[in-house]
């Protein structure tokens, strides 16, 4: 990944983020690189459009919806799209996913949702909306992701660890199933800091739970590196 003011280069597309309240980070990469796709893929709260640039690359022929309720963030991931091999693939949205209709359900749903429930709020009222669950609680980001999927289709989040009993309670009350959970240490001796959850509408009985070290001293893991290997120059 190459990196310039506000513009980051991957192997495929570049992102630009000037516009953007929420820069790129590994959250996004690690979802991208990591969550089930298929035909049809809806990207909820987009950004800068990274996740859904990354589907479009991982997901040859998918056709991607990427929505987002600020109207900049909408407006920078529309132009990143334009710049991208994917410009026909992937349409931007401005909305939020309360009010957010498809005339088709999805095979996969992809999310990096606001987690920030009691936090301290930031100065930047945008960076604010992207981050805490005032326009997004769990509860509603369950039951409209179960109105929008398929039966047979897969939700992916990436949350921190200390979310984790809340958002999975939530996703029992809007009917989902656990699929795959993998823990991301940032350090070998210190707990879990991020947590990669798949849902389904159907009961299954695989399920990944492991603890899995991003970053070890200065380097990267040998299963991070395989994860993003097609991602990075």
């Amino acid at each position: 990944m190459g990196m310039e003011k506000d513009c980051f280069t991957f192997r495929a597309f570049s992102i630009r983020q000037d516009k953007c309240a929420m820069k790129v980070g590994t959250d996004g990469v690690l979802l991208g690189a990591w969550a089930p796709g298929g035909t049809r893929i809806l990207d909820i709260g987009t950004g800068t459009g990274l996740i859904a640039l990354i589907m479009a690359q991982r997901f040859g022929g998918s056709m991607i919806d990427a929505i987002d309720i600020d109207a900049d963030a909408c407006e920078q991931a529309r132009q990143n799209v334009a710049a991208s091999p994917f410009p026909t693939r992937i349409h931007v949205w401005q909305s939020d996913l309360q009010h957010f209709c498809s005339p088709k359900p999805y095979d996969a749903i992809v999310c990096n949702p606001p987690f920030f429930v009691n936090a301290l709020r930031c100065p930047n009222s945008k960076r604010t909306m992207a981050r805490h669950t005032d326009t997004l609680s769990p509860r509603d980001l369950f039951a409209h992701a179960y109105r929008l999927l398929a039966d047979g289709g897969t939700l992916a989040l990436i949350i921190p660890t200390d979310q984790a009993d809340g958002f999975v309670a939530e996703s029992i009350i809007a009917g989902f199933f656990e699929k795959g959970r993998v823990r991301i240490k940032t350090t070998e001796r210190k707990a879990a800091k991020r947590l990669l959850l798949s849902f389904t509408k159907k009961s299954s009985t695989v399920r990944t739970d492991t603890e899995q070290v991003l970053f070890y001293g200065q380097q990267k893991s040998e299963w991070y590196h395989a994860l993003t290997a097609d991602l990075y120059l």
